[in-house]
């Protein structure tokens, strides 16, 4: 049954495509939908409306203090709140696979062809769809024009002067991050163009993944018995539809650059800002049978008749030389670069197009330090890079896409994967780069250890992995506007430490600089309506700041609860260092952290009220459901609590502290039997032991601990925490309750329901689906033997998000079973990948991780 529903599924994005083309070289795994698809159901972000009356009275001072929030935040400060919850973003079901390697910025080009959303600024979005920015394509025979057309569905009220309503029965878009295929037939021409689009997104790679790249690779094929002339002309707007872009002073210029026997040409568009100014470049590779052509400057408003006219006329452009002058106040320029080549009976030829970005440093919102990106490494900082940038690319994408092939390779070939989870788990890792992310150079002045030297329990100044593969951050969500949530990345770091291992240990050691750090300053905490300190310590911060103001230097930017509200915190990140050593065998890592878990969990401790080893909530809630507050022992922040108990008994033992070890399992001995008794029913683990109405809800992450400890090859034996069967059985109430008994099984898992099977709606987030959760979910099922639920659970959230709700590239962080979602683009669903994780685990592959070095 799961299989015919997936069948129709996929089918309806395709159903409208006429044409029998298939392209050239499209696989077979991945999201494919056709340009003329409309998806049905549209739906609307959450809002306050939405609260049930129950709720907006349980939260009226949370309310009114967050409006005070943010009317001085928007019209006293004039900045950007890192929640708005006035402005949240609309659905637009438009968007494909984001341009870019990673932590450059990024720019998503739409399933359509759009180029439609903008993170060139670190962590900060513009939703503009730019519609000079297009790919156009003209057919000549024997000297005469046969054909030109925007290749855009769109017909825009600009730009008249061209042909603008190509037939999106006609072309189709495929995505498998890191790239993506358009394959377009044109109507009567006999012609079929495969456009490849590719980004240097590689795992492993820590220098051509930090590159501000992307190329696009047209294939031509001519199925006439006669020969044509193909040109494909890029158009490009100096700028991103900001309106920065009538600011004044910006200017474009031609290239030619040759090094190593090998030419590229094109347009370099300067965009002359005060802040984090950069280049765009525009390029194409030069061949013995290729003509590149190209047009500095033109107005994109009006008609642009003349534009169209001079490639109409004989399939190239006019390539004046010089610079245009920089814009006037107002004023609006754009630059075009056409390629052409020959076309012979029956065959086919290719075109190649780079689209590069310079901007070497940046600054955040307080305007505090510069940051040198990481490729300025490789390609320096004075931001003249972009020629070398295009021309790197365009010489490179060979090895790149041998790189992709081999990485994915594996997982494609694998028969007994459904092609869903293909598309899912390659398709969900576009976060990585597209998450406001932000990769940066080590600066010198910097100490990361937060002050506390080795000797002393601390960390070093600069530690070598960070000295070598730089800071790396990355958004809760496009519009959760904080870095390296914890809470989240808790989720999310899997697809880091199992592709860039290197960037999951840098991330670690950043948070471990900040646990030991304190800050006293008081200041109004929105959820409880007292002041509190910014940040205790030996506590993990909820974040490491947001991108208007500085990151890395004021960490913990939640003004919603204070540090003793996420004492989940502390347990995820002695789960997640004990993991990270698991996956890569550092040693000297694994050393440094040690004091840094000891000073967590003794700052855990003090919630153990009664002695007996387990943790209490003591009226704070733990990473559960806002508004469900939370008393004693919880399933969930309990069970993170016995998980690292168990963790910190097996690091113990690997650095020979054995009086730690034997301490921490007597703490596990007595808090696993408390856990035990306090919250087993029979069935599951109960919400929490209040005995309040809900307390024996059915959460979904309610083995969130266990999950931890079999990704870490723990779980079992001398390291056997829970109870198997236990874990086994509740895993079984989470499927038919949680998952089977809402929205038809074919929803994912929702966080709460009820014993009875009604969905839990006593909070503002229990009656949501969480897809992050939902990924880590079932890989505790895949580990814990239950294969085909784990799938199933997974499954219902890829077809709602990706082929029901038209949110392909913007997995939201949540939605319910009706109506509502909530936070697009959100970090937590790449724990998809500890799904993979898990697989490879029950049935080991060519591509499981591997370690990297000594252990302790």
């Amino acid at each position: 049954m799961a299989e015919d529903w997936g069948e129709r599924s996929t089918a309806e994005l395709m159903s409208r495509y006429q044409a029998k083309e298939t392209g050239c070289g499209v696989p077979e795994a991945g999201w494919r939908i056709c340009l003329a698809h409309e998806f049905k159901e549209k739906r609307k972000p959450f809002q306050a409306k939405d609260v049930s009356l129950a709720n907006v009275v349980d939260h009226l001072g949370l309310g009114i203090r967050y409006l005070r929030w943010w009317y001085k935040k928007t019209q006293v400060e004039r900045k950007a709140p890192f929640i708005d919850m006035f402005r949240a973003q609309p659905l637009r079901q438009i968007y494909g696979a984001p341009l870019g390697g990673i932590g450059g910025g990024t720019i998503t080009r739409g399933w359509r062809g759009e180029f439609c959303r903008w993170q060139l600024n670190p962590g900060m979005y513009h939703y503009k769809t730019v519609t000079a920015n297009q790919f156009t394509v003209c057919l000549r025979r024997q000297g005469q024009t046969l054909y030109q057309q925007v290749l855009s569905v769109d017909r825009p009220p600009t730009l008249q002067g061209w042909n603008w309503g190509y037939c999106g029965e006609y072309a189709f878009y495929h995505a498998l991050y890191p790239r993506a295929w358009t394959v377009y037939h044109l109507p009567g021409q006999n012609v079929t163009l495969t456009c490849r689009q590719v980004s240097p997104v590689i795992p492993h790679d820590y220098r051509d993944s930090s590159l501000p790249v992307a190329l696009f690779i047209w294939d031509v094929e001519n199925n006439n018995d006669y020969a044509l002339d193909v040109t494909v002309m890029f158009t490009v707007l100096n700028g991103s539809g900001h309106k920065d872009d009538k600011g004044g002073g910006h200017w474009n210029e031609p290239f030619h650059l040759e090094k190593e026997a090998e030419s590229v040409s094109g347009v370099l568009l300067h965009h002359s800002v005060a802040v984090n100014p950069y280049t765009l470049c525009i390029a194409a590779r030069e061949q013995p049978d290729r003509e590149v052509s190209h047009q500095t400057a033109f107005s994109p408003k009006g008609t642009c008749g003349g534009l169209w006219s001079d490639l109409m006329a004989d399939g190239r452009l006019d390539s004046p030389t010089g610079s245009s002058p920089p814009t006037a106040k107002g004023e609006k320029v754009a630059a075009a670069l056409a390629a052409s080549c020959p076309a012979p009976p029956r065959s086919r030829n290719t075109l190649e197009f780079c689209l590069a970005w310079d901007m070497p440093v940046i600054t955040f919102g307080a305007g505090e330090r510069r940051h040198h990106r990481r490729y300025t490494r490789y390609f320096g900082s004075e931001g003249d890079a972009a020629p070398s940038l295009a021309h790197y690319a365009l010489t490179h994408y060979k090895q790149w896409e041998k790189a992709i092939e081999e990485w994915q390779a594996p997982v494609l070939q694998d028969g007994s994967l459904p092609p869903w989870y293909k598309s899912a788990l390659f398709n969900e890792l576009y976060f990585v780069a597209d998450g406001g992310t932000v990769w940066t150079e080590l600066q010198e002045d910097v100490d990361v250890s937060g002050g506390v030297r080795g000797q002393d329990g601390g960390l070093p100044a600069q530690p070598p992995v960070i000295r070598e593969y730089g800071r790396f951050a990355y958004l809760e969500g496009q519009e959760y506007r904080m870095y390296n949530t914890y809470d989240v990345h808790f989720y999310a770091s899997f697809a880091l430490i199992m592709l860039w291992p290197k960037l999951a240990l840098s991330v670690q050691y950043d948070i471990a600089g900040s646990v030991v750090q304190q800050d006293l300053t008081e200041r109004l905490h929105l959820m409880s309506g007292r002041c509190a300190a910014v940040k205790a310590k030996n506590v993990v911060p909820h974040d490491i700041g947001d991108p208007d103001d500085e990151p890395w230097q004021r960490v913990n930017a939640y003004l919603i609860h204070d540090t003793a509200y996420w004492k989940d915190l502390n347990l995820k990140f002695v789960l997640q260092v004990y993991r990270d050593y698991h996956l890569t065998q550092d040693g000297e890592y694994l050393r440094d952290m040690w004091p840094i878990c000891q000073a967590v969990m003794e700052s855990e401790l003090k919630f153990d009220l009664d002695g007996d080893g387990l943790i209490e909530n003591s009226g704070f809630a733990d990473q559960t459901y806002d508004g469900w507050t939370v008393t004693g022992p919880s399933a969930y922040c309990g069970g993170l609590w016995i998980a690292s108990l168990c963790v910190m008994c097996k690091i113990a033992s690997l650095v020979d502290q054995e009086p730690a070890r034997r301490r921490y399992r007597d703490l596990l001995d007595r808090g696993g039997a408390a856990f035990d008794k306090l919250l087993w029913n029979g069935k599951y683990y109960n919400y929490d032991s209040s005995g309040r109405a809900f307390s024996n809800s059915i959460m979904s992450d309610q083995c969130a601990g266990q999950w931890f400890l079999r990704a870490s090859g723990l779980g079992d034996g001398d390291y056997q925490a829970f109870p198997q069967e236990k874990i086994r059985t509740a895993l079984r109430s989470v499927f038919d309750l949680n998952v089977m008994s809402f929205g038809g099984g074919r929803m994912g898992a929702v966080n709460g329901m009820r014993p009875e099977g009604v969905a839990d709606r006593s909070s503002v987030q229990s009656d949501e689906v969480w897809i992050g959760v939902v990924y880590g979910l079932a890989a505790t099922m895949i580990h814990e033997g239950m294969l085909a639920e784990g799938m199933r659970t997974a499954e219902g959230c890829y077809r709602t998000v990706w082929e029901r709700l038209g949110m392909a590239f913007q997995t939201p962080e949540a939605y319910c079973e009706k109506s509502i979602y909530r936070s697009l683009a959100y970090m937590r669903p790449l724990s998809i990948w500890a799904m993979q994780l898990a697989l490879e685990r029950s049935r080991p592959s060519p591509g499981a991780a591997t370690a990297d070095a000594s252990a302790p």
